[in-house]
């Protein structure tokens, strides 16, 4: 009798948050460990779609790295990268495109429709969703990377206001009608921002931001903007950390709400995190 009672007790403190973010748009990037383990993509897109049984708006911005890589090790190419960002010649490039907008999109796609709910795959190319430019690293040029000059939500508008989550491929198009690879957790940060979401959300591989980096204990529930540009000045975020919660600023000086890091490898983190009175990971707001 008393799992039942638990399971009505998580039920009743789920109630307030279904009722405050019924309506909201929600901005998750997908990525890390919960797009390579079965189970983990399964908890993850069960969560996306009970979130929109409550009536939340989920839009999904996903990467694909490994399968970028496998692909590319398939035709015996090698990857450069350049601060993390890989070096994209234009063989590179279609490449990428075939594997985010085709394989890694459509896969997303069919595991949300077979649970019943309608989905849409694009890119930023469709509608002109994701303007972007050349982008220089470091003062070199690595090929078609991006950068994203303008975010036009119109298209992705349509398809929430017609029922629809829309996945998200994060390849844009330049004015010079060249296909860019973008940063996905740029282009989630940016898409959230233009379409003013309640949240954004950062599955990884990481529990969130650590006081300690040794300690995955000391992890900071809550901060603001202010806080995390401090922790990056004093070294407190540091490494491959600072570009991810530079995104978090991003996002909330972009209108976002509020901006969460999770871990995805822990099963149903999504739904821990925003129906849950403690969460699980990192949230970063302005006040």
């Amino acid at each position: 009798m008393q799992k039942y009672i638990d399971k009505t007790k998580i039920l009743i403190e789920a109630l307030p948050y279904i009722k405050c973010f019924s309506g909201k748009t929600v901005v998750i990037k997908y990525g890390g460990s919960a797009m390579l383990n079965d189970e983990l993509k399964k908890s993850v897109l069960q969560d996306i779609v009970l979130m929109k049984l409550v009536g939340m708006s989920p839009v999904i911005v996903h990467g694909g790295g490994p399968e970028i890589n496998k692909m590319l090790k398939q035709i015996n190419k090698q990857s450069e990268f350049i601060n993390g960002l890989r070096v994209t010649d234009e063989e590179t490039m279609e490449i990428v495109e075939m594997v985010l907008s085709g394989k890694v999109n459509k896969d997303i796609v069919t595991n949300i429709q077979t649970q019943g709910f309608n989905a849409v795959g694009i890119s930023g190319k469709d509608g002109n969703i994701l303007k972007a430019k050349k982008k220089l690293i470091d003062g070199q040029d690595a090929g078609f990377i991006g950068e994203i000059v303008e975010v036009n939500a119109n298209l992705i508008k349509i398809l929430i206001q017609n029922d629809f989550i829309p996945v998200i491929a994060p390849t844009g198009m330049g004015e010079d009608g060249n296909t860019y690879n973008i940063n996905a957790d740029y282009a989630a940060s940016a898409i959230a921002g233009a379409l003013e979401a309640e949240k954004l959300v950062f599955l990884t591989d990481i529990s969130g931001v650590l006081r300690d980096v040794n300690d995955n204990e000391s992890i900071i529930s809550s901060i603001t903007v202010s806080e995390a540009k401090k922790l990056i000045q004093d070294g407190t975020i540091s490494g491959g950390m600072i570009p991810k919660v530079d995104c978090c600023i991003e996002g909330v000086e972009k209108g976002v709400k509020t901006v969460h890091i999770l871990d995805g490898r822990v099963e149903h983190s999504l739904l821990l995190e925003i129906f849950t009175d403690t969460g699980i990971g990192t949230m970063i707001n302005k006040n």
